[in-house]
């Protein structure tokens, strides 16, 4: 071998250890840095242990925390009307000790007590009569009250209050029995509460079949999913949601097969936000818009795991977009200051990013350009928010119900109808107690 020839062997030798060392070195880094809350979808619940305390990737104002200067706090406030007023009146004189009932009085000031009533149940009792007719002598009864169908029963009131505390406060069964007992000295067992939340779920349907036809009708729609335990196997919770309705539905499944039973047809007029999940995004829609939140949270976590600057300048890219945002609803597509945003996003398509060492990067770019239309479509209407939280709080509930009450046995879908009814209330600043009463004293077809 000639020395020409082994020195060009060497050369490639070292190229190609250069290149694996690179590669362990991108491994190394990978296996450094974890994903967390703050650079993945994973829950904060997730983080290593022991916990550390959550970081934040709102970036500081240089405000300190708490009220700012100017800020007018609220205080309690005295109501207009009270149920009880109690005059009080000196009754002698502290000086000379005389008498001072008639005496003259002078209003100085007044305080006010803000208190509960005793609750006790109150128990209607209805007496049927029967009465015979002077002129024919029919036998005439009444019937009983609309609803009134049981030798004893519930009243919808009570049916309410048990929606209530069981869908919204997440309380289970067994805490609920006592919650009753305590609160109200009432004695109704788990079997009970579970054939009331299984008649408000009936008589809400129409409500429930409402709130998903506005949801199909909507411009813009929020939508997520998440995992629950039903009776110890793996089910699914979905949900779409608008400004101004929640619809929760549960599903065997997580893919597309779930979305095609809700809306067979798609939802063809609406800008719907997610989070890229595959099966989300093959639903036919007018528009996709990515969630900018998590988009940010990937880029946090590729920045920690290759340390390239095209994250980083993608990061800014978002930001700027998100403060075009705040400062107006909706641009116009020549707008310069929308059309100087598209112009730095597709020099960051075109890019090179070394495979070698940001290998996710790459991916992530890859995807862009694949999705590049579903980025920035909220700079362009106003009802389509940039983010996608609004979902992840309207399914979040279902976790919180998780964590407090344990599984779901089979009531996962009562869950789910009476859910959407309350948060669609929430939403409309519709009285929620007033609403659940008022389907407990729906009546059903027989």
């Amino acid at each position: 071998m000639t020395l020409e020839e082994e020195n060009k062997l060497l050369r490639d030798i070292i190229l190609r250890l250069e290149k694996r060392i690179l590669e362990l070195e991108a491994q190394v880094r990978q296996l450094s840095i974890s994903k967390n809350s703050r650079n993945s979808s994973k829950p904060p619940s997730s983080d290593m242990f022991p916990p550390k305390r959550n970081q934040s990737l709102r970036e500081s104002n240089g405000k300190k925390t708490g009220g700012q200067p100017g800020h007018k706090g609220n205080t309690l406030e005295m109501s207009s009307f009270a149920d009880e007023v109690i005059k009080l009146f000196p009754e002698y004189c502290n000086h000379c000790g005389s008498g001072l009932s008639d005496a003259v009085e002078e209003y100085q000031s007044k305080r006010q007590v803000v208190d509960i009533p005793p609750t006790t149940p109150i128990v209607t009792e209805y007496r049927k009569y029967l009465k015979i007719c002077p002129n024919c002598g029919n036998h005439q009864e009444t019937n009983f009250p609309q609803g009134v169908t049981n030798n004893i029963q519930y009243g919808p009131g009570l049916e309410a209050a048990i929606a209530y505390f069981s869908v919204y406060q997440y309380l289970p069964y067994q805490r609920l029995t006592l919650c009753l007992k305590h609160l109200f000295n009432l004695d109704i067992s788990q079997g009970s509460i579970n054939n009331i939340l299984n008649r408000m779920a009936l008589k809400a349907m129409p409500v429930y079949k409402h709130i998903k036809a506005k949801v199909s009708e909507s411009r813009y729609i929020g939508s997520d999913e998440t995992s629950v335990k039903v009776n110890g196997d793996k089910c699914w919770i979905w949900v779409w949601q608008t400004l101004a309705y929640t619809y929760i539905s549960s599903h065997k499944s997580r893919g597309s097969v779930a979305i095609a039973s809700e809306f067979p047809d798609g939802l063809p007029n609406a800008i719907l936000s997610t989070d890229r999940w595959a099966a989300q995004l093959k639903t036919p829609a007018l528009a996709h818009q990515f969630c900018t939140a998590h988009l940010l949270r990937d880029l946090k976590y590729l920045q920690e795991l290759e340390n390239n600057q095209w994250s980083i300048k993608m990061t800014q890219l978002i930001k700027d977009a998100l403060h075009l945002k705040s400062k107006c609803s909706q641009y116009s597509y020549i707008d310069t200051q929308a059309m100087q945003i598209e112009q730095r996003f597709e020099l960051l398509l075109q890019e090179h990013i070394p495979k070698e060492t940001s290998p996710k990067s790459l991916i992530l770019q890859k995807a862009f350009v694949k999705h590049r239309n579903s980025i920035f479509v909220f700079l362009y209407n106003a009802e389509t928010l940039p983010d996608n939280n609004s979902s992840e709080r309207a399914i979040r509930n279902v976790k919180v119900k998780q964590k407090v009450s344990g599984q779901f046995k089979t009531g996962q879908q009562i869950f789910c109808v009476l859910r959407s009814l309350i948060d669609t209330c929430i939403k409309q600043s519709v009285d929620v107690m007033n609403a659940l009463t008022q389907i407990a004293n729906y009546q059903t077809a027989e």
